[in-house]
């Protein structure tokens, strides 16, 4: 079997192997047959050592595929089934699931210690407890989330993780008001993402904030009403918003940096949500008099702030009613082979999603 293979933490380049064999399969398991996978900046991260993730590892957990097999006590799944791969399952039953705060389950990031597959040199960990950059993967039935016929699987790969993510950032976490002012910093496929979200929920003026120019167009074709670099932001908080602030700035890149410009160009009493993924020696500091003074709400958004299930049935409705725009997002089309020239559309900012065709 074939998979990419990243050796370990802070190389560039994948390794596509064909030793590679599925491991732990059994009961409470499925093995799925992967057809299409996106690639997620999250795979970068992982990479480069900014989110933990034990190596060697196969990177990708943005796919979709159909069922091969189905372990001993599995219900509900069969073979030939079609499904995306879900990486934060909810267990149902710790404290978080009672909750009604699915997307806190930490029984998904459990599996992130345990080997997904094994070749002659030993295991290999599959990335958030999948590793979707493989033909095969073996995961808890809980990570394959049937999918309806008519929902292609490069479509079913984006709802898996990006669109669900950006998407309920507007809608679940800072629930976006109508008429309100968003400003989206960083444009890549989950920031396109809280843009559809935020004109979804009837956002008046949406600034797409990116350093790409390519990017800035395509925000445009997804709903903001404008578009700017990062040096222009500071001219549109005062020409959208006299200076006053957007309503809700959401922050698509996971760094303190820019984390800090989404504080400032918040208004007060105004929404912040943090989207991007950073690592955790990166700090963001507050004064103490500015968090009292200014009532900005902080809100960090995971996954997208609700229980994912319902998020992919949403994501697959608004898509099929021409609400939200998928088949868009997929900027480029990569086979396995090629996955280290979707790595560098990824870091040059090319691409809003490559998908990887398996």
């Amino acid at each position: 079997m074939r998979a990419a293979v990243l050796h370990e933490t802070g190389q560039e380049k994948l390794e596509v192997l064909d030793d590679i064999e599925t491991a732990g399969f059994g009961p409470g398991k499925v093995k799925i047959r992967v057809r299409a996978t996106g690639l997620c900046h999250s795979d970068l991260s992982a990479m480069n050592g900014v989110l933990p993730q034990p190596a060697p590892f196969v990177p990708g957990h943005e796919g979709a595929g159909e069922i091969i097999d189905v372990g001993d006590g599995v219900t509900g799944h069969s073979e030939g089934d079609r499904v995306l791969l879900c990486w934060l399952p909810a267990c149902g039953v710790c404290p978080a699931c009672k909750r009604g705060q699915t997307q806190l389950c930490l029984a998904g990031f459990m599996n992130a210690g345990t080997p997904n597959f094994k070749r002659p040199g030993g295991d290999v960990f599959g990335f958030a407890g999948t590793g979707t950059f493989a033909e095969e993967v073996v995961v808890d039935a809980g990570c394959a989330v049937p999918i309806p016929d008519d929902v292609p699987f490069d479509i079913a790969a984006l709802i898996g993780c990006g669109v669900t993510t950006g998407l309920g950032a507007a809608i679940n976490t800072a629930d976006v008001a109508a008429g309100s002012s968003v400003a989206v910093i960083g444009c890549g496929g989950v920031g396109i993402s809280a843009i559809q979200g935020a004109r979804l929920k009837g956002a008046a003026q949406i600034v797409a904030v990116d350093p790409v120019a390519s990017r800035r167009e395509s925000a445009l074709r997804f709903g903001a009403t404008e578009a700017v670099s990062p040096d222009e932001l500071a001219d549109a908080k005062q020409r959208v918003t006299a200076g006053e602030g957007f309503d809700y700035v959401f922050e698509v890149v996971g760094k303190s940096a820019t984390a800090r410009t989404a504080y400032e160009t918040t208004r007060r009493g105004g929404t912040m949500c943090v989207v991007g993924a950073g690592a955790m020696d990166d700090q963001l500091q507050f004064n103490m008099f500015e968090l009292f003074f200014d009532e900005k709400r902080i809100l960090p958004s995971m996954y997208g702030g609700g229980d994912v299930l319902t998020s992919y049935e949403r994501a697959i409705a608004l898509w099929r009613a021409g609400r939200i725009d998928l088949e868009g997002l997929i900027t480029h089309r990569v086979r396995l082979t090629e996955v280290n020239e979707a790595l560098d559309q990824m870091r040059t900012g090319v691409s809003l999603r490559t998908c990887i065709e398996i």
